[in-house]
């Protein structure tokens, strides 16, 4: 069996142990830290919202192939037009189907600008160029839609945790893990700069689901192992929540590091080949919130249910028994073992060559001696 099995086995077993529920102060400080760094980077820079959501000019451009190079180009042709108020343009690769294509947005431009980068691109290379004006009202439809699909899946959320556990203390930990994710990733997108854009979104609902799902598997196995709890004197409710977190860690870092590993990739792709687009925003949001996801489900969720758990009248008084039987194993006195009888002498019998008991003259033997 290979070491990772054993070691999985062992934390299955309970022979290894991390006390994740017992040092839950600490996550709690972690998490704290990194969830006020990213609230910062909300306050301090804010979003780089894309065309999609603040309105811009988007053009299409047919070229001979859409690489990179001819990608630089059609950048340069936008900043060559003399026009500062297009800004910094953000240029997409579109191949196959026949057809190679290179998109760029800029922001809101009148007719003669728009004319202006129109032919500037065409001088370096496009044979056709098209426009689509996206107008301000466009943008805030689709940021209503998307804050509208993100409360229904938290409203969802909670449905679904509530019925499925019976535990709304459950049910307010997963939300608190979730809101940690997503305070999290969005804080990444203000310091780093991204486009906020409707693969964001997507990737957003994408992370949030991943982290459910992990944060359900552990719940399971909590219910599991706190099934009938008040009846057993064995093991404290933060104790059993702490061996199914223990139980499935290994399987938790193994689904986590499987799914991360294509999402870096992709990420890589996004931004050291392509440079921009909706591939690199989306594998951000992925790549950010299955790491934050990983870490909530283990630290945050899974803890601070135990801990809303521990407050409940029964769970307490269960605790105390468990923590008192405790104390009074550990006080009770130690059973000394009675002391051996002595040997009796032995001699070797010639015939038999075996150890026999010797006995002594009976005149040496004592009344009931042997």
């Amino acid at each position: 069996m290979g070491r990772i099995s054993t070691f999985g086995q062992h934390l299955y077993e309970g022979r290894i142990s991390f006390d994740f529920v017992g040092r839950r102060k600490l996550w709690y400080a972690i998490s704290a830290i990194i969830v006020v760094a990213a609230a910062a980077g909300l306050l301090a820079r804010g979003f780089n919202y894309g065309v999609e959501f603040k309105g811009g000019v988007e053009f299409t451009a047919t070229v001979q192939k859409a690489d990179s190079k001819t990608a630089d180009a059609m950048r340069t042709a936008v900043e060559e037009a003399a026009v500062p108020q297009a800004g910094d343009p953000t240029v997409t690769t579109s191949g196959g189907g026949g057809a190679e294509l290179i998109r760029i947005q800029t922001k809101p431009l009148t007719q003669d600008q728009t004319t202006k980068i129109k032919e500037s691109l065409v001088d370096a290379g496009a044979t056709e160029v098209s426009q689509n004006l996206i107008g301000p009202t466009y943008g805030k439809q689709v940021a209503n839609k998307a804050l509208t699909g993100l409360i229904v899946f938290l409203v969802l959320v909670v449905i679904f945790i509530w019925a499925y556990f019976r535990e709304w203390r459950m049910s307010v930990a997963g939300i608190v893990a979730l809101a940690h994710d997503l305070v999290i990733t969005v804080g990444v997108y203000a310091w780093t700069g991204f486009e906020v854009t409707p693969a964001t979104v997507t990737g957003l609902l994408t992370i949030l689901g991943f982290s459910l799902y992990d944060t359900v598997v552990v719940f399971d196995k909590v219910r599991e192992n706190t099934k009938g709890i008040l009846k057993s004197t064995t093991r404290t409710y933060a104790q059993q929540a702490n061996l199914a977190l223990n139980q499935t860690l290994v399987r938790s870092i193994n689904t986590s590091i499987t799914a991360l590993l294509p999402v870096a990739a992709l990420l890589i792709v996004g931004v050291a080949v392509l440079g921009t687009g909706p591939l690199k925003d989306l594998a951000l949001a992925l790549f950010v919130g299955m790491l934050a996801g990983t870490y909530s489900s283990i630290f945050i969720a899974t803890p601070l249910a135990a801990q809303l758990k521990d407050r409940e009248p029964a769970i307490k008084a269960h605790t105390a028994k468990v923590l008192g039987r405790r104390e009074k194993e550990a006080d009770a006195p130690v059973a000394v073992a009675a002391a051996p009888a002595p040997k009796r002498p032995t001699t070797t019998s010639a015939a038999s060559k075996r150890s026999q008991p010797s006995r002594k003259p009976r005149s040496q033997r004592g009344k009931g001696g042997s």
